[in-house]
């Protein structure tokens, strides 16, 4: 079944005033990380109308991805990057989708990110998330940071919050649940802060 963009945006066009929907459609906003937090949060941002996506990721998709990623067996062995654009176009084939096959490094995050209002920070390592946000907060001053820390477990999704740490600073997750033996990472707890990420993101395009 085919679908036209007018019939897509008359389908958006009832959930929101126009104020809110002209927002959304020049909304802009970065992933750095597209697996079980930024492939969730890519898609929940893709449905809910936002009009530019930057997908930044070096990883291919590996079959220990698909307990908590968006993608699917068929996608196995390709870049995140591709794989994800191709799952954004089956939900709107009119956003605008821009993507970095790369390691994210000090060296190049002006380069990639600081064009961009809001940066969503979601790789997997503690040591990586650290380098992203204080070389964001340093280099990029007109970038929001959305970061996520703390999701992994079966604990209460309710301890899954967003805070605002510093003025250019959220951080989404309980703070405490960590990768370690015995205690990784699950689809449940991993979305929710993925949903909580999307939200601040599209809280900030709206000023809701």
């Amino acid at each position: 079944m085919e679908i036209t963009r007018e019939e897509l945006d008359r389908a958006f066009d009832e959930r929101f005033p126009a104020e809110i929907r002209e927002k959304l459609r020049n909304g802009r906003a970065a992933i750095a990380g597209l697996g079980g937090l930024g492939s969730n949060i890519a898609v929940s941002l893709a449905r809910s109308g936002i009009g530019h996506l930057l997908l930044v990721d070096f990883d291919v998709v590996d079959v220990t991805n698909l307990n908590r990623q968006m993608y699917l067996i068929p996608h196995l062995g390709m870049p995140k990057t591709e794989a994800l654009r191709g799952i954004l176009a089956q939900i709107n084939p009119w956003l605008d989708v821009r993507t970095e096959q790369v390691k994210v490094t000090p060296e190049n995050v002006r380069e990639l990110f600081c064009g961009w209002p809001i940066v969503c920070e979601a790789f997997d390592r503690a040591d990586q998330k650290a380098m992203l946000v204080s070389s964001l907060l340093a280099q990029c001053p007109d970038t929001i940071v959305v970061s996520g820390n703390g999701m992994a477990g079966l604990g209460d999704a309710n301890l899954i919050q967003t805070r605002q740490q510093m003025r250019r600073l959220y951080v989404c997750g309980d703070g405490m649940t960590e990768i370690r033996p015995g205690v990784g990472l699950m689809a449940p707890r991993v979305a929710v802060c993925a949903g909580h990420q999307a939200n601040k993101v599209l809280q900030l395009i709206t000023g809701a």
